[in-house]
């Protein structure tokens, strides 16, 4: 580990000497990932992108991509992009990136099963905003809002996320 890792523990995330609050899957922390179930993926997960609202804040990163309108997640097994950024319109089943509530207003890319998807092992685990203080993700890891900015303006490619 080093002091870039972005470090789950029980009582939050540790990142660069600083303890910070956040909320992970309502499944819980799991071994056997599949798509649907809730849970966070264990293990030492790359960070491969970020994505931001530019309508709503300011680019954290010079490397943070706008999210357009139109732009998708697929989450679809049967989807040949599944777990990749789509645009609309698709038959398969997605997450819409350009949400009404500002959950994705940030979103930073874990490579879990990427670039190349086991179909069904689960797509899409982000570190985003929660909804609220102890309310559980889908599998995301979430965070308060000024926390998720911090964090991104202070992480590289060579940042991991590591869940114990």
């Amino acid at each position: 580990m080093t002091p870039d890792d972005i470090v789950v523990t029980p009582t939050g995330v540790r990142f660069r000497g600083r303890q910070l609050p956040c909320t992970w899957g309502r499944g819980g922390i799991t071994d056997t990932k599949r798509e649907g179930d809730g849970a966070t993926p264990r293990g030492i997960h790359g960070i491969v992108g970020m994505l931001y609202r530019p309508d709503r804040i300011a680019r954290p990163t010079d490397w943070a991509v706008p999210i357009r309108p139109g732009d998708l997640w697929s989450d679809d097994p049967r989807d040949p992009d599944y777990n990749l950024m789509v645009r609309a319109p698709t038959p398969f089943s997605h997450e819409t990136l350009r949400r009404p509530d500002p959950l994705y207003d940030l979103v930073i890319l874990t490579d879990w099963n990427w670039p190349r998807a086991v179909k069904g092992r689960g797509s899409a685990i982000f570190l985003h905003r929660w909804r609220r203080p102890g309310y559980p993700t889908e599998g995301c890891v979430a965070f308060r809002p000024r926390d998720l900015l911090w964090l991104a303006r202070r992480i590289t490619y060579e940042t991991r996320l590591i869940v114990r």
